[in-house]
């Protein structure tokens, strides 16, 4: 009976966190969306808002790092249990740094603005992989909240196009610089939020590849996760 009651407590407590999570999730989606917004527009107090908020996904972070140890001291979880545990403390990691990233993003816009160099022709040039980060995002949190890792394998595949996306940007920021110095400022400000839309993605990507882990036991990280899955079909 004890063992029985520690269990559900231990259930209880975890879901508890996972609750919070993916509401940090939504802070930094939003925090990220809001940032690219104010990318877009130029609008001072939105980008403003989006550094505001970054101190409440800080606070979340530590809030939720301290339960996750405590968890662990309290329950001892063991296999499946302590990997979901410190599964859940990187996710909690990345979500952080989603929104430094987004923050990069605002601090970027306030910097054009102040400048009075134009942004709408900045916006389009990343535009794309703006919308693709989100999407993975999103994609990597449902993922998360559902421990479908299916979705989580389909959406890392996704992660390629938005390096190949960058990549792209890159030589023709390259480009528009070699031909017109003017242009120097303002795309190498478009470059720097590129870059952090991009590392956007790669933290998502690695949201999807923890659920991998937490539902299969495998760790794909820093391997082809093609192989991976062929290998559990194989096994199945």
């Amino acid at each position: 009976m004890t063992g029985d009651h520690s269990s559900k407590q231990y259930d209880s407590d975890l879901e508890a966190i996972r609750s919070k999570v993916l509401a940090m999730g939504g802070q930094v989606e939003h925090q990220f969306h809001d940032a690219i917004s104010a990318f877009r527009t130029g609008n001072i107090e939105v980008a403003k808002r989006v550094m505001k908020d970054d101190e409440a996904v800080n606070r979340l972070e530590v809030e939720l790092d301290d339960a996750c140890s405590h968890l662990i001291v309290r329950r001892q979880p063991t296999a499946n249990d302590l990997r979901t545990v410190m599964a859940t403390i990187k996710i909690i990691t990345d979500l952080e740094r989603v929104g430094d990233e987004a923050t990069k993003i605002a601090r970027t816009a306030i910097h054009l603005h102040k400048r009075g160099v134009g942004l709408i022709s900045h916006y389009e040039t990343v535009s794309l992989i703006a919308e693709q980060a989100s999407e993975i995002l999103r994609s990597a949190l449902d993922a998360f909240a559902r421990l479908d890792d299916k979705q989580a394998l389909e959406l890392i595949k996704q992660d390629a196009s938005i390096d190949h996306g960058f990549r792209q940007i890159t030589r023709s920021l390259i480009t528009f610089m070699m031909e017109d110095p003017r242009t120097i400022s303002g795309s190498i400000d478009t470059l720097w939020v590129a870059k952090a839309i991009e590392r956007i993605g790669d933290h998502a990507k690695n949201i999807a590849e923890y659920v991998v882990y937490v539902v299969g036991g495998k760790d794909i990280r820093h391997t082809d996760f093609g192989s991976a899955k062929a290998a559990d079909e194989e096994e199945d």
